[in-house]
């Protein structure tokens, strides 16, 4: 199972950007998908998530710091999820990297959890 984002860059202050990411493999299902990101010399850090409950459009939950500006949304036919970053600040900055909890197959045994090769972010003041 692979996870592929895509589109970080540079943005100014109050900008928008979506960033994405798709999985692809051998993949049964999918029990969450989310975003973390990480600057320099911190831990990384929860943006947000969306979580398979049955439902359609999954549960959401988000950092403090981002709620009300970004909106996290997902297409289960294309096993991709999105990250709608608006309102951005210089605080929000940093390496953004798609995780997600991926079934193979059957059983505890073949739940995984995946990375991202990580996209960056860039707000300029």
């Amino acid at each position: 199972v692979q996870l592929v984002e895509s589109g970080g860059g540079l943005v100014q202050a109050g900008g928008s950007l979506r960033l994405s990411c798709a999985a692809s493999g051998s993949i049964f299902s999918i029990n969450y998908m989310g975003w973390y990101r990480q600057v320099p010399g911190k831990e990384r850090e929860l943006v947000a998530v969306i979580i398979s409950d049955g439902s359609s459009g999954g549960s959401t939950n988000y950092a403090d710091s981002v709620k009300g500006r970004f909106t996290i949304s997902r297409d289960a036919t294309k096993n991709t999820v999105y990250l709608q970053m608006n309102s951005l600040e210089p605080e929000d900055t940093a390496v953004y990297y798609c995780n997600a909890d991926i079934k193979t197959g059957w059983g505890r045994e073949n739940e995984y959890v995946y990375w991202g090769q990580g996209t960056q972010v860039t707000v300029s003041s």
